[in-house]
């Protein structure tokens, strides 16, 4: 792993890099531009881009419309009022008639930090996995949020992208790394249990993977960008071939990841299911730093969970 990049300064960057690429690429912001990083693609394209003020429910009918004329929209702002406040908004502006809107949601779970539990999004994933016809994509690091940028431009449809204010390592190489739309990546093979981890916790499911190898346990790593459409193909065939699943996530597990996982293993092929993320319960304010580490977000954490789901096995 190499330097650490918040994901959604990545996003920032990508806007700008892809404005030039696509010239019906559209920004919208809700007064959040520095925070966001949509400030970038404004720097360099004023022309395109459009600050609604704090108004994200309007923000979406303006992007929803912008759409209808074959304008690409990225309508952004803190995924707990982008997700949250504009909800009924997306739904029916976006979501109803299956328009072409990217909503770039940033600020993301507990590592938001001193913000606290106002705007420590949590749920935002399951909210947005409700809607019909929503891709809800989560990228791991720098190099995946780019990509998936790009991925969400490319697709005809609306695109729910979740970034994190937290500097996170990039492990995906640039010049190699291949995103595609509804398909996980396998990081790490293994027989013994798998780690399905999606966004921050992908780093941390890679080093839970080594601290089990330490101990004689084969931990296949899996890293799921796209949390809707989920890949269940990798997810089976990882129930299948090592019989136990340890699902981690920087959300609530109420209706996110560890949720979509466990309705197609339980589905199609039914092996112990452990899930870790926010249990049923608010954030605090504190760094993100602690925050993480007081709420589980570590190797030793994720690897003592895995192990629990191999003593679940039959």
């Amino acid at each position: 792993m190499s330097e650490k990049l918040a994901t959604r300064e990545a996003y920032g960057l990508a806007l700008a890099e892809f404005g030039a690429k696509y010239s019906n690429l559209v920004v919208l912001d809700a007064d959040l531009a520095a925070a966001t990083k949509t400030g970038t693609f404004k720097k360099a394209f004023p022309d395109r881009f459009f600050d609604c003020g704090i108004a994200e429910g309007n923000m979406i009918g303006v992007a929803a419309g912008l759409a209808s004329t074959g304008l690409i929209p990225f309508a952004s702002s803190f995924a707990m009022f982008a997700a949250g406040r504009a909800f009924e908004q997306i739904r029916n502006s976006v979501g109803y008639p299956h328009l072409n809107v990217k909503i770039g949601a940033t600020h993301a779970g507990i590592s938001v930090g001193e913000d606290g539990a106002t705007h420590q999004c949590n749920e935002d994933i399951a909210l947005m996995r409700t809607i019909p016809g929503m891709v809800v994509i989560n990228p791991a690091d720098a190099v995946e949020a780019r990509a998936a940028v790009e991925a969400a431009i490319l697709h005809n449809g609306p695109c729910y992208l979740r970034f994190g204010r937290y500097a996170v390592p990039t492990f995906n190489d640039k010049e190699t790394y291949k995103f595609e739309l509804g398909k996980g990546v396998k990081l790490r093979d293994g027989a013994d249990v798998t780690i399905v981890a999606s966004g921050l916790t992908v780093s941390i499911a890679m080093e839970a993977a080594d601290l089990l190898s330490s101990k004689g346990i084969s931990a296949r790593v899996i890293n799921i960008h796209t949390i809707k459409p989920l890949d269940e193909e990798i997810i089976l065939e990882a129930a299948k071939e090592t019989g136990a699943i340890l699902v981690a996530e920087e959300h609530s597990i109420i209706g996110g990841l560890g949720s979509a996982v466990c309705e197609a293993v339980c589905e199609k092929c039914p092996v112990p299911v452990v899930r870790f993320g926010m249990n049923d319960e608010f954030g605090r304010s504190g760094s993100a730093a602690k925050l993480l580490e007081m709420y589980g977000f570590t190797a030793e954490n994720f690897a003592k969970l895995a192990e629990k789901a191999i003593s679940l096995k039959k």
